[in-house]
C-alpha cells in the first residue's frame, strides 16, 4: 500500500486508474499504461520509497507538477 499511497500523494491528479492485484509467488510489478516501470522479479526486492515514484516521473509529459504545487 506504500507505494499507491505514494503516488496517490503526489499525482493524484493525473491518474484515472489505480488498480491492485494480487499475484502468486510474491509478484510485484508496476505498470503505467501497459508499460512496466517496476518488477520485482528484476530486482529480487520491493521497491525503495521514493523508487517507483521517480520511475512514474519518467514517463509525465514535461511540466507536470505535483499535486498540491
Amino acid at each position: 500500500m506504500r507505494v499507491a499511497d505514494e503516488l496517490l500523494s503526489n499525482y493524484q491528479h493525473l491518474i484515472d486508474d489505480l488498480t491492485l492485484v494480487t499475484g502468486a509467488q510474491g509478484i510485484f510489478d508496476i505498470a503505467v499504461d501497459n508499460t512496466l516501470i517496476y518488477s520485482k522479479a528484476s530486482t529480487g526486492r520491493f521497491p525503495h520509497e521514493g523508487e517507483a515514484l521517480a520511475e512514474l516521473e519518467k514517463l509525465l509529459p514535461d511540466g507536470a507538477t505535483r499535486y498540491g504545487s
